[in-house]
C-alpha cells in the first residue's frame, strides 16, 4: 500500500503572525518559498501516483516550488472557512468570545466542522483506491491537514485538536501498519 504524504503550504504573512487564513488567498513569503524549494529533494525520492493541492495560491505555489508541478487542484482541500474570524489570531477571537476554542466552538458565520468533515471524507474516498498503486501527495493547510489525519485514522474530525499544528512547509505521512491506518510521520521539516 502506498502512503498519503500531506504537505502544509509554506509560510505566509498570516501564518507567521498566527492569523486564521481560511479562504483568503495569500502568497508565500520569501521564507515560505525557500522552505517549499527545500522540500523538492525529499519529495523527488518518491514516485507519486497522484498529486493534489488546495486551489489557493499558497498551496499551488508550494506544490510548484517543491517539484510537484502536476498537482491537481481540489476544492475539497481548501482550508476551513473561518467566517468572521478570518484574519484574526486566537487571542483576538478570545477577546470577542472569552474561552473560545476552535474545535469545540467552531466559527461565526463560517463553515462548521461537519461540513469540513464531509469535504475531507469525499477526498479520502477518492484517494484511498489510488494508494493501491503507490504514494499520493497532498498540499494543503494546517487545520485541514489535522482533520484529514483524524478522518484517515477513523476518528471524529474534532480529534484533529490532538495533532500538533503542522508548521508551514512540513511533511506529514499517513499510511498503514498491518492494514490499520496510522501516522508514520508528523511535522517533519
Amino acid at each position: 500500500m502506498g502512503q498519503l504524504v500531506v504537505i502544509r503550504h509554506g509560510e505566509t504573512a498570516w501564518s507567521r503572525t498566527g492569523q486564521h487564513a481560511g479562504r483568503t488567498d495569500l502568497s508565500l513569503t520569501e521564507v515560505g518559498e525557500d522552505v517549499a524549494r527545500a522540500l523538492a529533494p525529499r519529495l523527488a525520492e518518491r514516485n507519486f501516483t497522484a498529486v493534489y493541492s488546495s486551489p489557493l495560491t499558497r498551496a499551488v505555489r508550494t506544490a510548484e516550488l517543491a517539484g510537484l508541478r502536476s498537482a491537481e487542484p481540489d476544492t475539497d482541500l481548501i482550508e476551513w472557512d473561518y467566517g468572521r474570524y478570518e484574519g484574526l489570531t486566537a487571542e483576538q477571537i478570545r477577546e470577542l468570545k472569552p474561552g473560545w476554542e476552535l474545535w469545540r466552538d467552531g466559527v461565526d458565520a463560517g463553515e462548521d466542522l461537519e461540513h469540513v468533515t464531509v469535504r475531507v471524507d469525499a477526498f479520502l474516498g477518492r484517494v484511498r483506491p489510488l494508494l493501491d498503486k503507490g504514494d499520493v501527495a497532498v498540499v494543503a493547510h494546517g487545520h485541514l491537514s489535522r482533520i484529514l489525519t483524524a478522518r484517515w485514522l477513523g476518528l471524529e474530525a474534532s480529534a484533529g485538536r490532538q495533532f500538533g499544528h503542522p508548521h508551514p512547509g512540513t511533511i506529514n505521512t499517513l499510511g498503514y501498519e498491518h492494514e490499520l491506518p496510522v501516522v508514520l510521520g508528523w511535522n517533519v521539516p
